[in-house]
C-alpha cells in the first residue's frame, strides 16, 4: 500500500541522498541558490519527480524535481502544479531529459526514475 509523502517529508528524504542544492528559474534555466552556478536544460537530469496534491484544497498541489547536473551538483526544483505553476519552470523542465521515465502511477503518488 502507498502512503501519501509531504512535501517536507521528500524534500529532507532527497537531501539525505545528496540532493543539498535548491534550484530556482532563472532566464531559461535554473540557478543553485547556494553554490550561484546556472544550468540550462541541456545540463540538467530529471532524476526523480514527486506530485503533491492537497487533501483538503484542490488548490494545494505541488510537484518536486529532483535534479542533476552535468557538474555533478544535485537539488531540488518545486513548482505549483496546475493554474498556479510557473511558467518558466514548466517551459525548463519540458527541455529537461528524464532518466529512465517511471511508469504512471495513480494521482497523488511518488514518481522517481
Amino acid at each position: 500500500m502507498y502512503e501519501a509523502a509531504t512535501l517536507a517529508g521528500v524534500m529532507e528524504d532527497l537531501t539525505r541522498q545528496g540532493f543539498t542544492e535548491q534550484f530556482m528559474p532563472v532566464g531559461g534555466g535554473v540557478r543553485g541558490v547556494q553554490s550561484g552556478r546556472t544550468f540550462h536544460a541541456g545540463q540538467v537530469t530529471i532524476t526523480a519527480y514527486h506530485r503533491f496534491e492537497g487533501v483538503s484544497d484542490p488548490d494545494d498541489m505541488s510537484i518536486l524535481y529532483a535534479l542533476e547536473t552535468v557538474s555533478g551538483i544535485r537539488g531540488t526544483l518545486a513548482d505549483a502544479f496546475g493554474v498556479y505553476a510557473d511558467p518558466f519552470v514548466g517551459a525548463f523542465v519540458r527541455d529537461v531529459a528524464v532518466r529512465h521515465p517511471p511508469p504512471p502511477r495513480a494521482s497523488g503518488e511518488a514518481l522517481t526514475g
